[in-house]
């Protein structure tokens, strides 16, 4: 058969759903390439959506397949009231066969890294988020890092939140024994960090660390100071990166005070705004004085900053 692939999000970070469903057809002698053309015709073509419209736009069915799969979280999302709510009835996994193949990696020759998923869920149940919609609330261990990695010198690991998972000791190890550089794109959770969980990162190597404050009304503070006296990395001169969730049920002063926090603590803050077409403009020259590192730390007030 002759497969084509669409990644809708547009190649700007490897879709594990794709190098799966490729690694599949390829071992089954299938023809596999990214779709380019009406003009040439396909037996099947997977179209994967990881972002809401709000961030990525749907695009056009292809006409030239036999048979055109849509999957992804992108495709599950709708907004309902003004906010965008996960529908799992429309959520496509997978099929087993398919989900334990080990990535095709040379669907993304511009990244050479090696992308993970060892556990999935999340406790939490945030409103904002469909992790727990999609995947429970319950972070358990799904595969091993042999499954993801085959001697890459970076990892990046996408597990929605692996300090919540009970065999997270068993994973930190496995990442530890990689040698590779390890990057926590979606963050650690630093309500649930406990000094073990610090010794393990201080035993890694860490290409870049990210943790989140995203409800105004935890306090943190201390959380992230403990992490500041027993972190042994400081990547780009950082204690890590800190999303900053606005536009959502917090006032401009709340935003403030984790900013200043954070960045007094030596963390990077970084802000993510909620809705982000919708949002104020002063929320969006929020994120702009505040993720520009050089304007951050040259103007250290916000209500200074003219932009």
């Amino acid at each position: 058969m002759k497969i084509g692939l669409i990644d809708v999000d547009g190649h700007r970070f490897p879709n594990l759903a794709l190098m799966r469903i490729s690694a599949y057809h390829k071992a089954r002698g299938d023809t596999v390439e990214w779709w380019w053309s009406d003009f040439v015709h396909y037996d099947i073509v997977y179209m994967s959506k990881i972002f809401s419209d709000s961030y990525s736009p749907d695009v056009p069915e292809p006409i030239n397949a036999d048979k055109v799969i849509k999957g992804g979280t992108g495709y599950a999302i709708s907004m309902r009231g003004g906010r965008e709510v996960f529908l799992k009835d429309h959520d496509r996994e997978l099929p087993p066969e398919i989900e334990r193949m080990f990535p095709d990696y040379s669907l993304y020759p511009q990244y050479p890294f090696a992308v993970s998923m060892t556990s999935r869920g999340c406790p939490r149940g945030c409103a904002f988020c469909h992790v727990a919609a999609k995947e429970g609330r319950c972070s358990r261990k799904v595969a091993d890092v042999k499954d993801f990695w085959c001697g890459q010198k970076e990892i990046k690991v996408l597990d929605p939140n692996i300090t919540a998972c009970p065999e997270k000791r068993d994973l930190m190890n496995q990442y530890k024994e990689t040698g590779a550089l390890i990057d926590f794109t979606q963050g650690l959770d630093i309500r649930l960090l406990d000094v073990k969980d610090i010794r393990d990162v201080n035993d890694m190597r860490i290409k870049e660390i990210h943790f989140a404050w995203d409800n105004p009304a935890d306090d943190l503070r201390e959380k992230f100071y403990l992490y500041t006296k027993l972190a042994k990395h400081r990547p780009h001169g950082s204690f890590g990166t800190v999303y900053i969730l606005t536009n959502y049920q917090s006032t401009m002063e709340e935003n403030l005070h984790r900013i200043y926090t954070l960045r007094d603590l030596g963390y990077d803050p970084y802000v993510m705004i909620y809705d982000k077409p919708n949002a104020p403009r002063e929320i969006r020259r929020l994120q702009r004085w505040c993720n520009n590192r050089f304007i951050f730390k040259t103007c250290r007030d916000f209500n200074s900053y003219m932009g």
